[in-house]
Parts: structure tokens; sequence; C-alpha cells
């Protein structure tokens, strides 16, 4: 026999009720993987191309408590920024943060006009530059609401318009391990 289980947001997304979930007891809850749209959560219409992964960490009798994974921007909605006679600089840096907290962010930068390397290389260093101090200045939960109210991504593009105008800067992926 089967027995339902509520499965609740963390506590950044103010542990709100996502939704159920089947499972046989208690351990096979455990370490599940959920996706929902980030939308849902916020209850904001402008994070409809943002999905959250969660991943049950913690079960209390039919309650279970999950963590977040990572938060990923669909593939579609990528595609949609990236024009003709643009620059892309892409980037992956890993950090930790405040607590100890290891998070590797995936970031696109797209800038108005095609640009040569050494400027795309500019771009990559200050962007890398800037995530590492920032994490490490901060904590995961505001860490977190940086990227989801897009305060992170707006410090980047003010700091690095300065090497060539910029169009949009994204993170596609936010890791969390």
């Amino acid at each position: 026999m089967k027995k339902w289980f509520i499965v609740y947001a963390p506590k950044v997304f103010n542990e709100v009720q996502i939704g159920e979930m089947p499972a046989s007891d208690e351990k096979s809850a455990l370490n599940r993987t959920i996706k929902v749209p980030l939308s849902m959560l916020t209850k904001n219409p402008a994070h409809a191309y943002s999905n959250v992964f969660l991943k049950v960490s913690e079960v209390n009798g039919d309650a279970a408590h999950t963590s977040i994974m990572r938060i990923e921007q669909s593939h579609g909605y990528i595609r949609s920024l990236v024009r003709r006679y643009r620059g892309i600089a892409d980037s992956v840096v890993s950090t930790t943060t405040k607590e100890g907290r290891k998070v590797i962010f995936k970031t696109i930068v797209i800038t108005r006009s095609r640009v040569a390397r050494p400027k795309t290389t500019g771009i990559r260093k200050e962007l890398a530059s800037l995530l590492q101090t920032y994490a490490k200045e901060n904590e995961l939960s505001a860490l977190i609401n940086a990227v989801i109210e897009g305060k992170l991504q707006a410090d980047v593009a003010a700091r690095i318009k300065n090497i060539t105008p910029i169009s949009k800067v994204e993170i596609k992926k936010l890791e969390i391990h």
C-alpha cells in the first residue's frame, strides 16, 4: 500500500505546499527530485521560463520537506534571447557561499553587437570575479533571492557595460551542492 505525502517548498519560498506524491514508506520518499515552475512558487508570471528542481530532504509523518538543488532557465527562453549579429559570452563559475555551500553559476551575457575575443575574455573575467565576491559575501538564501529577483543580473550588467554595450545577462543555471 502506498501512502500520500504532502510536499512543501524550502524556507526560501515560505514553505508553501507544492503538491502530493505517493510512496510506499518514508525512506522511499527521501531524495526524490521534483521539478516545479518558479512562477508557481513566487506567484509571479514573469518567472514562467524558470524551473526549480527540489530534492526531498526530510520526511516527518505525512509532510515531505524539500531543499533546492538548482534553478534553471528553459532552453526555449535562452534560445529566444540569442539573435543574429549579437555577441555571446558563456561562463561557468564555481564558488562557495558565506556559510560554505558550493554553488555553480552557468551564465550567458548577450551583447548588442558582435564583439572581439579580447572583449569576450574581459567579460568572462569580470563576471567570474563579481560572482565569486558576491557569493562569498552573502548567504545562500540571499543569493537565491538575488537571482530570482534579477538583482544579481542587474549588478553584473551594470559592471560589464563598461567593457561593451550589453543586451541581456541571464543566469542559465544555478546549481547548489
